[in-house]
């Protein structure tokens, strides 16, 4: 027996959360043990796995499945969890993970907790703790079922290097043609920039900042901190920025280990889709925004003097 996790990779290359998820299933796995076992999807290199504490990692190149299709990817996953007899089965809190999950648990009559938050309180019986109700609490879910299915948090549990040797091993599973009536036209991609799915510091703007002519403010303090840039729902609405932007409830999600937000009020809906994130500073003319009860630093001020301040203290600092 052992513990399994999918691994999600772009363009052959692993995401940061492959690697926050081998860490955590190393940990779970010494507590068990058991070892590790990755699923990988058309990745070139899975050696760096190895040093996150996986043992073994079914790797599949398939052309079908060269994209993400949640259907095809599932499937894989629930035969990759017979064949290694896995009754522990890790996925991330990402999007696509959370289309996977349950079409996972279906297929394998498990138990499914999504939003985990920590490593298991007691494995027997088997209990976790998960955010609710938007990241605003949390609670104890206790799975009882023969196999269980966790979706760790992004940034909850952090990347944490322990060695393993490492095997790798062809997997070729048996893939059904109607997982595959979704046909992608096309993917629209950026480039050049952090990803905010991956970025550890995200700097976002709102209608504060007046116009798209402005959005220069927010680029470049993005580039000083190595960020990435991301914009409230009726700055993506205006078509200032694009959609793939828009963070918040109703747009990405955002669980970075720091979130600057300038000229962004914080409806209700904006606040709930970051409010994972670790650190929240605030800039803002209006000292009663929303935002700032739910910000751990606040700046009232005028982004547009407070913002290049924060950039030239922040070159000056770093050329230390």
């Amino acid at each position: 027996m052992s513990i399994l996790i999918y691994t999600e990779s772009t363009e052959g290359k692993f995401k940061k959360v492959a690697f926050e998820l081998a860490s955590y299933a190393k940990k779970v796995a010494e507590t068990l043990g058991t070892t590790v076992t990755a699923i990988s999807f058309n990745t070139n290199d899975v050696s760096d796995l190895a040093k996150y504490g996986v043992d073994k990692v079914l790797k599949i190149n398939n052309d079908k499945l060269t994209s993400f299709n949640a259907k095809g990817y599932a499937d894989a996953i629930k035969q990759a969890a017979q064949k290694e007899n896995a009754k522990l089965i890790l996925l991330s809190s990402t999007t696509d993970s959370h289309y996977l999950s349950p079409l996972v648990a279906v297929s394998l009559e498990a138990g499914l907790v999504t939003n985990v938050v920590g490593l298991p309180i007691s494995t027997t019986p088997f209990q976790v703790k998960r955010t609710a109700f938007s990241n605003k609490a949390f609670n104890t879910t206790e799975i009882n079922t023969d196999i269980k299915i966790l979706g760790l948090a992004k940034n909850s549990f952090g990347i944490i290097e322990t060695p393993s040797s490492l095997s790798e091993e062809d997997f070729s599973p048996n893939l059904n043609d109607a997982d595959f009536n979704i046909k992608i036209e096309s993917t629209e991609k950026a480039s050049g920039k952090v990803s905010i799915a991956d970025a550890d510091i995200v700097v976002s703007g709102g209608r504060g900042l007046k116009g798209p002519e402005n959005w220069g403010l927010i680029e470049d303090l993005a580039t000083v901190l190595g960020a990435a840039t991301a914009c409230s729902k009726p700055v993506s609405d205006l078509g200032w920025r694009p959609h793939g932007e828009h963070v918040g409830q109703t747009g990405k999600p955002v669980a970075a280990n720091l979130y600057i937000a300038i000229g962004i009020s914080g409806a209700i809906q904006h606040i709930a889709g970051i409010n994972a994130s670790k650190v929240k500073v605030v800039i803002n003319t209006d000292p009663e925004a929303p935002f700032f009860k739910v910000a751990d630093y606040g700046i009232v001020g005028d982004a547009f003097e407070v913002v290049p301040q924060l950039i030239e203290k922040l070159k000056a600092f770093k050329a230390q």
